[in-house]
């Protein structure tokens, strides 16, 4: 992001041009902003022009200098619920993917949370280091503000990281508990037979419909309950 400035003041105050670029589609948006403003007007701006349209970015890189762009994450962070320190505890978002393929992939369920696990320091404006146990020894400990979350328990998504086998990429195989219904799909001049599937570490409003085959080769017995 960069700023124009210097330009004629116009009648509601304005004089400077906020130039927001996405470096993947360098696609731009041009916002008119104040000299005055401050870090908060400037997320809040950004929550309602660019967050609302396209969500939270991975990174930015401003021409300003870097203690703005330090201030601009902190308020963004706390306007989207993300704010968060050193010395606190935060959970770690991981990815629960389904140990049967589809069209050559593993599909993946709704993310989980498992901590908490204490913030040793913030590194740059958006990422921190965590101690993690030594269960976890082989993950990195240095994560986005992303993949992280204030530690505010939530039963029906924080997981103790003991009982899952959690890999590099914070993904692991979750495991179906129950088969809760079963229904014959036609597609053109076939038939696939599902089966509505029931995950661990997952509610009822969670549930799945996958191939019956590929679930009963994987999960025999399932089908034997």
């Amino acid at each position: 992001m960069d700023f124009v400035t210097g330009l004629p003041r116009t009648s509601g105050g304005y004089d400077s041009i906020w130039v927001i670029v996405d470096r993947l589609t360098k696609s731009a948006h041009f916002l008119p902003v104040k000299t005055t403003y401050g870090a908060t007007q400037y997320a809040q701006l950004y929550v309602d022009e660019i967050i609302r349209l396209h969500g939270i970015p991975v990174s930015i890189v401003s021409d300003k200098r870097a203690q703005f762009t330090s201030r601009f994450w902190q308020k963004l962070q706390e306007m989207k619920g993300l704010g968060i320190s050193s010395r606190r505890s935060c959970l770690l978002k991981v990815s629960p993917m389904k140990g049967i393929m589809r069209f050559g992939k593993k599909g993946k369920l709704n993310p989980r949370y498992i901590g908490p696990f204490e913030i040793l320091e913030r590194v740059g404006a958006v990422a921190y280091r965590l101690a993690l146990p030594l269960d976890l020894l082989n993950i990195h400990p240095m994560f986005h503000v992303l993949m992280l979350r204030k530690y505010n328990p939530d039963p029906s998504h924080v997981i103790w990281y003991e009982t899952i086998q959690l890999n590099n990429d914070l993904t692991y195989e979750e495991q179906p508990v129950a088969i809760l219904d079963r229904q014959v799909k036609k597609l053109c001049s076939k038939e696939i037979a599902l089966v509505k599937v029931l995950w661990r570490n997952h509610t009822s409003e969670e549930v799945t419909w996958e191939a019956k085959e590929e679930m009963r080769t994987k999960y025999p017995h399932l089908f034997n309950m």
